[in-house]
């Protein structure tokens, strides 16, 4: 579980020639481009915005073939704060409605917030692909067993976040809020469905061995697990613990942005999109 270190933010070569082959295909000197893109933000934000860039990302179902996740969703991010700056409301789902808030423009207003921005981006393109581990410990003298988890397994993380030493909790806690932020914001359906019945409203039975978690219970344990990383000392060399209070205080907030993803520009691509 690797964590972002918002200094090395970088585009790669490969996201840097997409940009310029899509955004300035004509162009005669794209190193010099290339150096542009790389150093001056605010130009960087622009080709981020260009129809021409918006148009092939949407339209690509092969596009991490020609760029990096991370360019892919901070181009939908920006896309969402753009389109979600000209709104009035969003949307809120109940198991039975959908009820208008009219905070599109606080939502667009998170976004602005380039490290937050650029950590959403991060954190979504690291669910493209999971991560599976296996442990051998010692059940008793002579007795070894292994445990088998991936990186979405959100009770063997917290249950490993108790377990190891505080210096080496950081990476765990920001998984388990990431993964909460993540499920409520891109997959908010599947939250639910597992959780209640979608006709009669009751809640499905308890399975043995997996914990059946609500909506709300997401929502409280991802607020307390940026709160911990936020408190966390290494948050502070990482230069996330901004980020990490921010995400804490406004959960409900930052979830919206993903769920304005999903629905308007990942559609059915959701599951081919993520692992």
């Amino acid at each position: 579980m690797s964590l972002l270190n918002l200094r090395r933010f970088r585009l790669s070569d490969k996201d840097l020639e997409f940009l310029v082959e899509t955004a300035h295909p004509g162009v005669s000197d794209k190193p010099r481009l290339k150096q542009i893109i790389s150093e001056d933000e605010e130009f960087r934000n622009r080709i981020l915005a260009d129809e021409k860039v918006l148009k092939r990302v949407a339209d690509d179902d092969e596009i991490f073939v020609k760029i990096s996740p991370l360019l892919f969703f901070e181009i939908l991010l920006r896309k969402a704060a753009n389109d979600l700056s000209h709104l009035s409301y969003t949307l809120e789902k109940t198991s039975t409605m959908r009820i208008p808030v009219f905070d599109a423009k606080e939502v667009a207003d998170l976004l602005n917030n380039a490290p937050l921005l650029r950590y959403l981006a991060d954190m979504l393109s690291s669910f493209t692909r999971v991560e599976s581990y296996a442990i051998s410990f010692r059940a008793k003298k002579g007795v070894w067993r292994k445990i088998r988890f991936s990186d979405l397994d959100i009770q063997t993380l917290i249950s490993f976040s108790e377990a190891v030493e505080n210096e080496y909790r950081l990476g765990f806690y920001k998984r388990i809020a990431d993964i909460c932020l993540f499920v409520l914001g891109i997959f908010p359906d599947y939250v639910e469905r597992e959780y209640r019945y979608p006709f009669s409203g009751e809640l499905r039975p308890q399975i043995r061995g997996k914990e059946r978690i609500s909506p709300e219970e997401f929502e409280q344990k991802g607020r307390k697990f940026y709160k911990l990383a936020a408190e966390h000392q290494s948050a502070d060399a990482l230069e996330l613990t901004e980020v990490f209070w921010a995400l804490h205080e406004n959960f409900l907030k930052a979830k919206k942005p993903l769920n304005f993803i999903a629905e308007r520009y990942l559609h059915y691509r959701r599951h081919h999109v993520f692992a």
